[in-house]
């Protein structure tokens, strides 16, 4: 038997951030992907997404997995941590709590579990030279907690694809349309499902490099602005995904439009 019940939980990734849904109104996602092509296998198959971006993993823990329980789930995708990475105060042992007690509460509720650990986007970020230490520390977490309960991992630090920029958004941080294909193509292949196998091919040409023009565009339009956001933040009180709710929130039936974002493998 396929899955009936998929629940993502997560951040701004899991919600489908810079892959805007074609009908305008809010972003796909990998998630979506996955989803539409599981509804393939099962007729009575159902959706929810309640990743919210700007969640830390503590958050992610204590907002969605209570409420993924009321769905019981069959399968869960856990996609967090990267604001964890990014947040001021960091600490590897309290993420790598955190990291411990969201896996572990998934494997809990759930009999499939898959948890990802994050690229090597350091050399798209500010101060990268700074984060990819962070990101490394929260990747072995993700990998121990990931062993210790049994979930399947999604291991993305070795794909080379971090390196093009074409698998990301504007802000060279969240993927793109393609990047979240991508992903999709990864999360499918660890569930033995099969997919179009484009999506996890090299996309064709080489990727350009951006100039100084670009760069410029990309600090005053994508940099700056989250940068003053998270500082108004802090001034207020504020946490990054005050006042966001989940895309999805209910399990429901994936539509006959999405399905052909899950083309049957050529």
């Amino acid at each position: 038997m396929g899955y009936q019940r998929f629940v993502a939980l997560g951040d701004s990734c899991a919600e489908g951030l810079a892959d805007p849904h074609p009908s305008g109104g809010f972003y796909r996602g990998w998630a979506d992907f996955v989803a539409a092509r599981l509804a393939q296998e099962e007729p009575g198959f159902r959706y929810a997404n309640l990743a919210v971006r700007g969640r830390r993993l503590d958050q992610i823990h204590a907002e969605q997995t209570p409420a993924a329980s009321r769905l019981r789930p069959d399968l869960i995708a856990l996609f967090g941590g990267g604001n964890d990475v990014m947040s001021r105060g960091w600490d590897a042992r309290t993420v790598a709590r955190r990291v411990d007690a969201a896996i572990r509460a998934c494997t809990e509720m759930a009999p499939d579990v898959v948890t990802f650990t994050l690229s090597d986007i350091s050399h798209r970020m500010p101060m990268g030279h700074r984060m990819r230490p962070r990101i490394v520390a929260l990747n072995d977490a993700v990998r121990e907690a990931s062993v210790s309960y049994g979930a399947t991992l999604v291991d993305l630090w070795p794909d080379d694809a971090a390196h093009d920029s074409r698998y990301f958004g504007p802000d060279r941080l969240h993927l793109s349309e393609q990047g979240h294909r991508r992903l999709a193509g990864h999360v499918l292949g660890k569930l033995g499902v099969s997919h179009d196998p484009a999506w996890l091919a090299p996309l064709p040409g080489t990727a350009g490099r951006p100039g100084l023009r670009a760069d410029l565009r990309w600090l005053t339009r994508e940099v700056l602005p989250v940068a003053m956001s998270r500082f108004r933040n802090r001034l207020v009180g504020r946490q990054p995904g005050d006042g966001f709710l989940p895309k999805r929130p209910d399990l429901l039936p994936v539509l006959e439009e999405t399905r052909s974002w899950a083309p049957e493998p050529a």
